[in-house]
């Protein structure tokens, strides 16, 4: 062991982690229970710094996505991180710290034999985290991975926020999961599309004419991106965009100057706007909303999003809609019902996505299409559903909630369940939008509220607003207000007074 002294006792805030360095190695000081802990300085997930994280009821929450980890141990208690905190031996010598710059040892046991085997169909967000979750939680048995894309998962909220401005090469999207964690953690990916289910059979069929038997399986085939009904939207360069493959076909088709035209106020849509109009190119957007996002945000927010976007260039219309896409071999024009049209050389539909479940067609499936589950994410004996999909309830309503990090959480608990736990969403939605170089938080799932007050101005950031309902926290949106988002996602799990609320985010 060799250990460097680093901090005294008195430099160590109780609300908050301290950074650390011993060289290269970025480490965060936590008090817990009055005792200190050395961790790992920077979130497994994303890099964001831990000490302006937050510190609530024993937990350390991530500044930047809002993943958990508990402060006794840095064991991981949400997403969207998938690992737990490496914990650093530390000492305290009267006032002075001294900590080692190698981790502990990891303390997982290896799992026990199983004979069972766990499928799991669909590899984003929902699937790789459910797998990488039922390795961490001791099961030994085999566990398959559907995957349709050739590629192991990768983080798909990049692709509207960062590569189709030329900030990330498609190379450089991150992986869930590298090659090595699936051949260490014997997780057996599989390449193919699942066409059929047979629940009672405890059944998968693929494409391909392989069947699967499983013991258990959970279903994360996420969602289908709505098509354009249009005469003309069967021509070239007339995109979606949900997978790498489809980022890399407009990238391709993309050049600075070209005239693109979105179809749709989606977050998808508007962060796609926001990309290629960094990359240089001419964009409008047709949109359904004067007021882009008012029903999550409100009105004042989304005001102010819609003129960050016309201060940069993107140009709005909101009274019209598309009735045909013209060209001759390749996009030309978008046609108006008013007769006005719009030269493009490429079209970009943002509106909205479709439960992926057509291959589940012998289930009973909700009017959107999506899988009915209850409290504990089960559609029924042995079969699980999560993510895009998955109709759970919130509150005690149902709720379809297309956001990564639910995802995730749904995952979590779907492998624990399978595992015989009794768990169930207990959490506060967040997912989080990028415009322009600001970067968007939202806490919650508000579909009604009697009051609205900010900290700060939604046109200037750093602002941040609450949203209330009988005096209670009901939502919470900000910019660059990312330790006080962080303590409200832990706070809000429990009613949190509008007045207490304010009282934390003083602090």
């Amino acid at each position: 062991m060799s250990l460097h002294r680093v901090a005294c006792f008195a430099d160590v805030p109780e609300d908050r982690g301290l950074e650390v360095k011993i060289g290269d190695c970025k480490i965060v000081l936590l008090r817990a229970a009055g005792e200190l802990r050395a961790f790992q300085g920077e979130c497994p997930h994303a890099g964001a710094p831990l000490a302006d994280g937050a510190l609530c009821n024993g937990r350390l929450i991530c500044p930047w996505h809002k993943a958990v980890f508990r402060v006794e141990d840095g064991a991981l208690c949400e997403p969207p991180a998938l690992d737990s905190l490496k914990r650093y031996p530390l000492e305290l010598r009267g006032e002075d710290i001294w900590v080692d710059d190698q981790p502990l040892p990891d303390p997982h046991t290896p799992p026990a034999d199983d004979a069972r085997t766990f499928v799991i169909v669909g590899a984003g967000a929902a699937g790789t985290a459910c797998a990488a979750a039922l390795r961490e939680k001791g099961f030994g048995g085999r566990i398959v991975l559907i995957d349709h894309e050739p590629e192991a998962g990768y983080d798909r909220t990049v692709l509207s926020k960062f590569v189709l401005a030329g900030e990330m090469p498609s190379k450089e999207i991150p992986s869930l999961r590298d090659d090595d964690f699936y051949r260490e953690q014997h997780i057996n990916r599989v390449s193919g599309e699942v066409v059929a289910l047979d629940a009672e059979g405890k059944t998968v069929h693929l494409k391909d004419g392989r069947t699967l038997h499983y013991s258990a399986a959970v279903l994360a085939t996420g969602g289908v991106p709505n098509p354009l009904q249009l005469p003309g939207a069967d021509l070239p360069n007339v995109f979606v965009l949900r997978s790498k493959a489809q980022a890399e076909q407009i990238i391709n088709a993309t050049q600075p100057d070209q005239r693109a035209v979105i179809i749709g106020d989606s977050f998808i849509a508007l962060e796609c706007a926001s990309a290629l109009r960094q990359f240089g190119l001419d964009v409008t957007i047709l949109a359904r909303h004067a007021v882009p996002f008012a029903a999550q945000f409100g009105e004042a927010v989304g005001k102010a999003i819609r003129t960050l976007h016309e201060k940069n260039g993107v140009k709005f219309i909101t009274e019209h809609e598309a009735t045909e896409i013209i060209g001759d071999g390749k996009v030309e024009a978008v046609l108006l019902d008013n007769g006005l049209r719009l030269s493009a050389d490429l079209v970009l539909a943002g509106i909205g996505v479709n439960p992926a479940t057509e291959a589940f067609a012998s289930l009973p499936r909700e009017q959107d299409l999506s899988l009915r589950v209850d409290g504990g994410m089960r559609v029924t004996e042995g079969l699980w559903a999560i993510g895009d999909i998955a109709t759970f309830p919130l509150n005690g309503q149902p709720q379809r909630i297309e956001h990564w990090r639910l995802a995730q959480q749904h995952a979590r608990i779907a492998a624990a369940n399978m595992l015989g736990g009794e768990e169930h969403y207990l959490d506060v939605p967040y997912f989080w939008t990028w415009h322009f170089g600001k970067n968007y938080d939202y806490l919650g799932h508000a579909e009604q509220w009697d009051e609205v007050d900010f900290l700060g101005e939604p046109e200037q950031p750093p602002f941040i607003g609450l949203f209330g309902r009988n005096g209670i926290v009901v939502a919470a949106v900000a910019c660059e207000k990312e330790r006080a988002m962080a303590l409200l996602a832990e706070r809000m799990k429990q009613p949190l007074p509008m007045e207490e609320a304010w009282t934390l985010i003083h602090i």
